[in-house]
């Protein structure tokens, strides 16, 4: 495995145990309030980058694009930020919305871009592929 099915699936893991980390510190401690960070580690951190990688495995030369770089690091980057400023909004600091929101953002655009990058692949013949990938490149 390399490229950005490499990276996806490392980060895959990372959030996985972030967010099962805080699943059991909620549990332990009785205290729910953190549930939306812990669903939002698990299904955008957790089950969507390893959906990533999974694509980007499938498809290698797609996974080592230029654009398939740029996604993961808009991925991975926005959804630092969202994840801890999700955080920290839910403990009460209302100034890190902004934050939030611009971090939404930039994860919705890492979607958006992934639509961009898999659909024209899973819907296209062989030799729209290559194009594909030699167009990411």
């Amino acid at each position: 495995m390399q490229g950005a099915a490499r990276n996806f699936f490392t980060l895959a893991i990372v959030y996985g145990i972030l967010g099962m980390s805080l699943g059991l510190h909620m549990s332990i401690t009785h205290d729910h309030g953190q549930m939306p960070v812990h669903a939002h580690a698990m299904v955008a951190g957790w089950l969507m980058s390893a959906v990533f990688g999974f694509f980007y495995h499938l498809y290698p030369s797609v996974g080592r694009s230029l654009l398939a770089r740029v996604h993961f690091w808009l991925q991975s980057v926005s959804g630092i930020f969202l994840l801890v400023g999700l955080y920290f909004l839910l403990a009460g600091n209302e100034a890190i919305e902004p934050v939030v929101a611009v971090a939404s953002l930039g994860f919705f655009a890492g979607m958006l871009m992934f639509a961009w990058i898999a659909l024209p692949v899973v819907w296209g013949s062989v030799g729209q592929r290559d194009m594909v990938a030699a167009r990411a490149s």
